[in-house]
């Protein structure tokens, strides 16, 4: 015979406590004979008699005063983890992790952090910085944050930035030494410092004139797979190079590095979306930082 469920053993302390069938039927929203029926299966299932019955009043038997003097805790315990859950489902509060590439880990979300974990002291966040797609639900992140153009179709997305422009930009001492490119074909003159993707593939030196977008073939003596060691190199005079904007804004703000071919700009990449797999029972501490990060984007737009 299989052991009493939670069901009965739940049914026949709430019999003892509210000391009446009828009281307890009430209280478990069930007919008074299914509370008969099921205090009489727990006790055949245990074989002993566990309620003393009469027409006035209902009271335990000796068996009965033990195991419900056992059982109390333990359906306290049980109810007070089920509570625990509400945390999840009522008030922003508990730890989100999440999954995103270098850019928005340098550039989008080190001035948002301090901010929302200000607003949301009960929450906490769990980064992980991978340059590659990550599978979010495999890998057990609340949400990630990648370009639109690698998002799945089957994944709620987000828009955390504009669309981020791609600039070509070289240190004026290299412009001085070797003259600015009039046109894309001209860089096959000059030196280009070439990036190499997590695939192996170099990135391609795009451009675009009146919507018509093309790619250019560039010499370089230098290809890297590292974002900080290709801006160095072109600060340090080594040639042209081809990034988002975001890379370099505050070097050429400096004017440490300055653009060039910018009326032959290539398309910008899409921007960069926090996503997450459903919208059913989202956590309020997800709800919280989806909110925030489309507050904080309609304040302060990622622009050129």
């Amino acid at each position: 015979m299989s052991p009493p469920g939670l069901a009965e053993t739940s049914t026949f302390v709430a019999v003892l406590e509210q000391k009446s069938f009828s009281k307890a039927a009430r209280h478990l929203n069930l007919s008074p004979p299914r509370v008969s029926e099921m205090v009489r299966q727990l006790e055949e299932r245990l074989g002993v008699r566990l309620v003393e019955r009469t027409t006035r009043s209902v009271a335990a038997t000796s068996a009965g005063e033990r195991l419900l003097e056992r059982l109390r805790p333990v359906l306290a315990d049980y109810q007070a983890a089920l509570e625990s859950t509400d945390d999840f489902r009522t008030k922003p509060a508990g730890t989100l992790r999440l999954t995103v590439p270098p850019p928005a880990a340098d550039f989008i979300l080190p001035p948002l952090i301090p901010r929302f974990l200000a607003l949301y002291p009960e929450i906490s966040l769990d980064i992980s910085i991978d340059i590659n797609y990550v599978d979010i639900v495999a890998a057990r992140f609340d949400a990630g944050i990648r370009p639109g153009e690698r998002l799945s179709r089957d994944m709620i997305a987000v828009r955390v930035s504009d669309e981020i422009p791609i600039v070509v930009a070289a240190a004026p001492a290299y412009l001085a030494q070797h003259g600015k490119p009039s046109t894309p074909q001209e860089l096959s003159a000059h030196n280009c410092i070439c990036f190499r993707m997590p695939s192996g593939a170099l990135f391609p030196w795009r451009f675009r004139m009146k919507r018509r977008a093309f790619e250019v073939h560039v010499e370089s003596r230098l290809i890297v797979n590292e974002p900080k060691m290709l801006i160095q190199a072109a600060l340090d005079g080594v040639g042209f190079i081809q990034v988002p904007l975001i890379y370099i804004a505050s070097e050429i703000a400096a004017g440490r590095l300055a653009t060039v071919l910018d009326d032959w700009a290539p398309p910008p990449i899409d921007g960069f979306f926090l996503y997450y797999p459903s919208r059913r029972h989202i956590r309020p501490a997800l709800k919280a930082l989806v909110d925030f990060l489309r507050e904080a984007r309609r304040d302060k737009p990622l622009k050129r």
